[in-house]
């Protein structure tokens, strides 16, 4: 396989973007961050993040809030530096509500291929716990599992 640097082809965007679901899946924020640049600049939703310190910091309150928390994420577009990802994720809330909640991403690389842009638009629908589908062992999702568009997502 090609190196996973821009400039990217279909293989090399497409394994990136399952590595970053990997890792979202991990739920571990040291080993998040250092996928982007030290001075990584995202908006997620409506919050704006800057530097690994903050990646980490944002990550570990997500992760503090967002329990049970299952990702899959699905190419969408690339360019030469840049990805575009669909993605839905399942979660619950410390009172057992669950929620399933949509979001486009959009990705900018530098030559190292580390993240340096990460821009996420993200709704949440409530669910009830009969409507899971995301019910792997927590971590990284196996690979018969459907993806996004196999689950009608």
């Amino acid at each position: 396989m090609s190196s996973l640097v821009p400039p990217f082809i279909l293989e090399t965007a497409t394994r990136k973007v399952r590595l970053a679901e990997d890792g979202w899946n991990s739920r571990d924020p040291e080993r998040v961050s250092l996928v982007y640049t030290p001075d990584s600049r995202w908006r997620n939703r409506a919050e704006f993040v800057n530097g690994r310190g903050e990646i980490v910091a944002f990550l570990t309150r997500k992760w503090a809030k967002e329990l049970d928390y299952r990702l899959i994420k699905e190419i969408w577009a690339f360019t030469d530096d840049r990805i575009a990802v669909r993605f839905a994720y399942e979660w619950r809330d410390d009172s057992g509500n669950w929620f399933r909640s949509y979001g486009n991403e959009n990705w900018e690389f530098d030559a190292a291929g580390l993240m340096q842009r990460r821009f996420a638009c993200i709704n949440d629908l409530p669910i009830r716990e009969s409507e899971r589908q995301y019910r792997w062992p927590l971590g990284r999702r196996p690979d018969d599992h459907p993806g996004l568009s196999e689950l009608g997502l």
